[in-house]
């Protein structure tokens, strides 16, 4: 029907079936081999495909279709009419969400990175531009090209857990845990789950992969990919710490006047909030869960070696049932033309 999207490796159409009545909307995203061969990223569209066919999650893209034509490769999935979090964010009173809001888009986007980290994929690209909007106000994660894949996922059984939440002191503290198998992708539906003591948490999460590539949005990159080190899964939790960061404050915190600057700041400048005003409750805990997310050695990280099954357990999140957040009503319904979308509804940007 039209271009809705455009990137480094391909675009995105709207479109529909031809005499279909229903008038169903489909994302179809379209990479030119031949053009990606020359650019050496072809493996970025596989990756991307190969991921694409392993999601069944409702914050997850649906794949419906892939096809080739000529030296074009094409995947259909659903559309998201609601916009991503970056258009929605600047359309907030003073480009910024209330805390409710963050917490919820927060909830949705955790469960999202669980589920990824279980089949032993690392995300990388984390940023509200790909955190898109259904019609009905959940979201959807978007965009695998940048991601790791692992075989194998570590299965971790954590040492033994206060009833009581971790304290902000417990959030910062080095963390030990206990491997007691590895298990594969392709197994995973079929191997046993060792039966585990009470207060102890059991993880799936891909611990031992490892990359040295620089990949992600400059604003994004943790300290150890902006300093040339080799990474892993804790890459993605000081992806969601930016992010919460963004979704609350309405700007990151390493910003710099340049790429390079930036970088510099995120490895070197110490993490600051604003200061205008006195944080309530509520965003003391946020402020919390954002300062363990964002420690700059990634072995300390909150989350790095237990996962979102230790990012839930922090007080910024007291009350959710995770299990039900699907059926939480969106702090906003974008509103969509059901006979046809708004030109501007929903943008891919990382390709």
């Amino acid at each position: 029907m039209r271009q809705i999207g455009s990137g480094d490796i391909g675009r995105v159409y709207l479109c529909s079936l031809r005499g279909d009545d229903d008038s169903s909307f489909y994302a179809m995203k379209v990479v030119d081999r031949q053009v990606l061969a020359a650019k050496k990223k072809l493996q970025r569209a596989e990756m991307e495909r190969k991921i694409l066919k392993m999601l069944d999650h409702p914050f997850l893209p649906t794949l419906y279709a892939e096809f080739e034509a000529s030296h074009f490769s094409c995947v259909v999935m659903e559309y998201c009419s609601g916009g991503d979090l970056h258009s929605l964010r600047h359309r907030q009173i003073q480009k910024r969400f209330p805390l409710n809001s963050a917490r919820f888009y927060a909830t949705e986007v955790l469960v999202a990175l669980e589920y990824l980290h279980m089949l032993g994929i690392i995300y990388r690209d984390l940023k509200p531009e790909n955190v898109l909007v259904r019609s009905d106000g959940h979201i959807m994660l978007s965009d695998f090209d940048l991601s790791l894949c692992s075989n194998t996922i570590a299965a971790v059984e954590s040492p033994e857990l206060s009833p009581d939440p971790p304290t902000p002191a417990d959030a910062r503290s080095p963390r030990t845990t206990t491997p007691f198998f590895c298990i594969s992708n392709r197994l995973f539906r079929s191997k046993k789950i060792q039966t585990l003591t009470r207060n102890r948490l059991f993880v799936a999460e891909p611990v031992t992969a490892r990359s040295c590539s620089f990949v992600g949005t400059h604003e994004y990159v943790s300290p150890e990919v902006a300093g040339g080190k080799s990474h892993g899964n804790a890459v993605d939790w000081w992806a969601f710490g930016i992010f919460i960061y963004e979704m609350i404050y309405g700007r990151t915190p390493f910003a710099g006047d340049s790429n390079e600057a930036t970088l510099r700041n995120i490895v070197k400048m110490p993490l600051k909030f604003p200061t205008s005003m006195a944080a309530s409750a509520s965003e003391t805990q946020a402020r919390d869960l954002i300062s363990g997310l964002l420690l700059k050695d990634p072995e300390i990280r909150l989350g790095s070696r237990r996962g979102a099954a230790e990012v839930k357990t922090h007080p910024f999140f007291k009350g959710l049932n995770f299990a039900l957040v699907r059926t939480l009503k969106p702090p906003d319904i974008p509103m969509t033309n059901a006979r046809f979308p708004a030109k501007n509804a929903m943008m891919f940007d990382c390709f």
